[in-house]
């Protein structure tokens, strides 16, 4: 049965085939499903999402979708961090070659990876791509807050684009729902932008008509990566589509959690901590500053009952929240401190 269901339903748990989708929605809203219903979907005992019930062998339950998503979000950020691994060694690759033939050849638009060192390089080869796009752009914004200067520096590339009826799709972190700024913006782009958020989102990323991609390649961001290798480009717009369909638009709510007296960002910040992450590396997942995120930890303490990190870290395990369905309550927030000098945000 197993090794049929694999060769039906020749899917992953982001996405569910239509048989999938009835049961597993059932099973959500009635807590339960038998098996009798549930082995016409062999795929869904595959992917995890039903298991027997411990109480009555002949029901299967479901994993929580907040479950479900944490582990795909998991998934796909070690394989984003994987390939800008190996996108480092192609790279260092490519160099050492080409340094075998001298400066004979200098890099060309068709060039497959290019190095772009310095932020008017960048700022070159985005203003150019901009020009050549004519159908699609889609962006990751990692961070917090968009800062007004942010914002204007890729005005004039997002203008362009929006006369030729180009559309854009751009990824956010939850915490820059909270800048007017960002809401300005999209609403000067109308019908031309969409935009949805997520907890934590990986690297910058903008790639323009599914063939050109620029992501940084340094921590400052002031040395950034040209691909066009398709390879590598359709390997990155792969990932965005997935973690936009997990993505929450712009212009919706965000649910609440369920969990009384734990916010959203404070149950996030608690599976980080669970995780074993440094306070200035949960502020940098999940956009905020370190102050701000010294702030909730130190609330999310006190509400259970934790006298130090050791036992907060106990604590966190016992109320489950090691594991984040991340969909958070609104709730004020500081702004970041200034950032460094980086790979240039919008169009």
């Amino acid at each position: 049965m197993a090794g049929h269901g694999t060769q039906a339903h020749p899917h992953g748990a982001d996405r569910l085939c239509d048989a999938g989708d009835r049961v597993y929605s059932r099973a959500v809203r009635r807590g339960r499903v038998s098996r009798e219903d549930a082995d016409a979907v062999p795929c869904l005992v595959e992917l995890a999402l039903l298991h027997p019930d411990p109480d009555d062998m002949r029901y299967l339950v479901p994993t929580s979708p907040q479950e479900v998503m944490t582990r795909l979000l998991r998934e796909m950020h070690e394989d984003v961090v994987a390939a800008q691994a190996r996108m480092g060694a192609t790279v260092s690759a490519f160099e050492w070659y080409a340094s075998l033939g001298g400066d004979a050849r200098s890099p060309a638009e068709g060039v497959a990876i290019r190095v772009l060192d310095g932020l008017p390089r960048i700022r070159a080869a985005m203003d150019a791509a901009t020009e050549a796009c004519t159908s699609e752009v889609l962006a990751v914004q990692p961070g917090g807050i968009r800062r007004e200067d942010e914002l204007s520096e890729g005005l004039h590339r997002a203008l362009a684009l929006r006369r030729r009826g180009v559309r854009m799709r751009d990824l956010y972190t939850h915490v820059a729902r909270h800048g007017q700024g960002l809401l300005n913006y999209m609403e000067l782009m109308g019908d031309a932008a969409e935009a949805r958020t997520l907890d934590e989102v990986p690297e910058r990323l903008i790639v323009f008509d599914r063939t050109v991609a620029l992501i940084p390649a340094s921590p400052d961001r002031t040395i950034a990566l040209e691909l066009r290798h398709p390879a590598l480009v359709d390997y990155l717009i792969t990932v965005f589509e997935r973690l936009w369909r997990l993505a929450i638009p712009l212009t919706a709510p965000l649910p609440d959690t369920g969990i009384e007296g734990i916010t959203h960002r404070e149950r996030s910040i608690a599976a980080l901590l669970a995780e074993g992450h440094q306070d200035a590396v949960v502020a940098e997942r999940l956009g905020i500053s370190v102050r701000t995120c010294r702030a909730h930890i130190a609330r999310l303490s006190e509400t259970l009952g934790a006298a130090s990190r050791t036992q907060l870290g106990v604590r966190i395990a016992q109320a489950g929240l090691d594991g984040p369905p991340r969909s958070p309550e609104l709730e004020p927030l500081t702004a970041p401190g200034p950032a460094a000098p980086e790979f240039p945000t919008g169009r």
